[in-house]
């Protein structure tokens, strides 16, 4: 999971190159803090899965006896990584002057639309 959020960043990085190429420095700060604001949570869910599955096993990677799966953390962390994504672009939105909208929508999409990208590609 860690590969996805690490190629989420990558995208970022590479939005907000081009935008700066294209649009100066605001559009380059724009999609960068864009991209961070959705990469950013998603890692922390990710981590969040790590930990959870961590406690679920045993030392030597076996299921832990009476251990019952449920989705409830999951659900909830997949809640609080919408309430921080949706939080911090909306603290981007109010927070910075030159907000350039287009470099915006671009790096969300592109951060977004990536994850099925790197979840789907082979791994070795």
């Amino acid at each position: 999971m860690i590969q996805v959020v690490l190629v989420q960043f990558l995208a970022g990085l590479v939005v907000a190159a081009v935008a700066g190429a294209l649009g100066g420095a605001a559009a380059a700060w724009t999609a960068l803090l864009g991209a961070l604001a959705c990469a950013v949570p998603n890692g922390l869910f990710a981590l969040n899965l790590a930990l959870l599955a961590q406690r679920r096993r045993n030392g030597d990677g076996t299921a832990a006896a009476g251990t019952m799966p449920s989705a409830l953390p999951v659900l909830v962390g997949e809640f609080c990584k919408l309430l921080l994504t949706v939080g911090l672009l909306g603290v981007l939105v109010w927070g910075y002057r030159d907000v350039v909208w287009l470099a915006l929508i671009v790096a969300v999409g592109a951060v977004l639309l990536v994850q099925p990208l790197a979840l789907a590609w082979p791994r070795r």
